[in-house]
């Protein structure tokens, strides 16, 4: 007898989504996709592999991403190519490849899966999907403000902005951060008595010395030129006068040294330690990284599994798919008839939503077309329904 051969399984960390998960996927994506409409973003299709290359010179090669998460290897060519781990490079590869940032201003978003080779645990995954909105040309506070705006638009119309917090910093110039960078050195040779092995390697201990000491380091916000800060003044008095409450960590950064200027997060605590479910910020020294011309950028992206997982926690119902017709066909008569009606209603009602339920058993020769289709428009017509 031949060996039963074992099931194959799915890649850990590379999740399936099932039939009935996918309705809710549906309504986040449907959510997000009226409110860029609404601000006047276009979609850019990208591919799921880039060149090896573009990571590197984006990302760093001396990276945790490039050294260790990244899905490389070689196509048949001998190319070296990616399973892309993020979005922001492949949009402004494709802007620069197809000249889209000449004298131009674009505001674009992308979507789909991205691949990291990490730990898999609750809220990250190998494969995960981002949402990405990315913009080019406009360097005001304007836009840094607008990108907010958006994403706080967005978590009110899916009913989590209770939920989450945004966190904004400012980063400032490249000349600046030298400025703050040897400042800080000069701090903590002034307290390297404090400082044990594991907190001179990472600047994170437990010790409750080294916390109080790190509280009272000095801090990039008081380093800015005057520019920086009237980038950043103008930002926070768009967000004061649209009533968007925020946090000032002035300890937000990012690890890429072409972020300068705006940073923010929308973070929760109901997801354990993946809390960060969107995180953005002004980008400008990208483009000349990758080949391009002097310009402006800013993006944020957003962890779609993490924003799904804080609404089913918190508002399950809104989750809940209904149906709008349930047709019971009694007899051999009724199931062709059933069958013609289903065709006729789709026909006849093109705008049926899921969103009111409605049951209605029909047996042969007990209702017949008119009145069925009447009903459902008096169903259609009545909220109280």
């Amino acid at each position: 007898m031949a060996k039963q051969q074992q099931a194959i399984q799915a890649i850990r960390g590379m999740h399936d989504i099932l039939p009935e998960q996918s309705p809710y996927w549906h309504w986040l994506e449907s959510h997000a996709r009226q409110v860029l409409s609404a601000y006047g973003y276009q979609e850019i299709r990208l591919p799921i592999v880039e060149k090896t290359d573009l990571f590197k010179r984006s990302i760093g090669e001396v990276t945790d991403i490039v050294e260790k998460e990244m899905y490389t290897f070689e196509d048949r060519n001998g190319d070296s190519l990616t399973l892309r781990p993020e979005g922001t490079a492949g949009c402004l590869r494709a802007c620069l490849e197809h000249g889209l940032l000449h004298n131009q201003s674009h505001r674009l978003w992308y979507y789909g899966p991205m691949f990291r080779h990490e730990r898999p645990q609750k809220g990250r995954y190998r494969q995960f999907y981002q949402l990405g909105v990315e913009t080019y040309g406009m360097p005001g506070p304007d836009i840094d403000a607008e990108m907010i705006l958006l994403s706080d638009r967005l978590w009110r119309n899916i009913g989590i902005r209770n939920r989450v917090e945004l966190q904004i910093n400012s980063l400032g110039t490249s000349e600046e951060r030298a400025t703050y960078r040897a400042k800080l050195v000069e701090y903590f040779r002034q307290h390297l008595a404090v400082l044990d092995e594991d907190s001179l390697r990472r600047l994170d201990s437990k010790n409750p010395d080294m916390q109080a000491m790190l509280g009272q380091a000095p801090v990039l916000l008081d380093h800015l030129g005057e520019e920086s800060r009237q980038h950043f003044q103008a930002l926070t008095d768009v967000l004061d006068a649209m009533h968007i409450q925020y946090t000032l960590n002035p300890r937000l950064v990012r690890g890429l040294d072409y972020y300068g200027k705006t940073v923010f997060e929308w973070v929760t605590d109901a997801l354990g330690s993946q809390g960060t479910i969107c995180a953005g910020g002004r980008y400008d020294g990208l483009i000349e990284q990758l080949g391009g011309k002097a310009n402006h950028a800013i993006g944020f992206a957003m962890g779609m599994e993490r924003i799904l997982a804080l609404v089913e926690q918190f508002d399950t119902a809104v989750l809940k798919p209904n149906t709008d017709v349930y047709m019971i066909r009694v007899g051999e008569q009724a199931e062709k008839m059933g069958l013609i009606w289903s065709e006729k209603l789709r026909d006849a009602l093109p705008a049926l939503i899921a969103l009111k339920p409605l049951r209605i058993e029909a047996e042969q020769s007990t209702v017949n077309f008119e009145q069925l289709l009447a009903t459902l428009q008096q169903y259609l017509n009545n909220d109280n329904l």
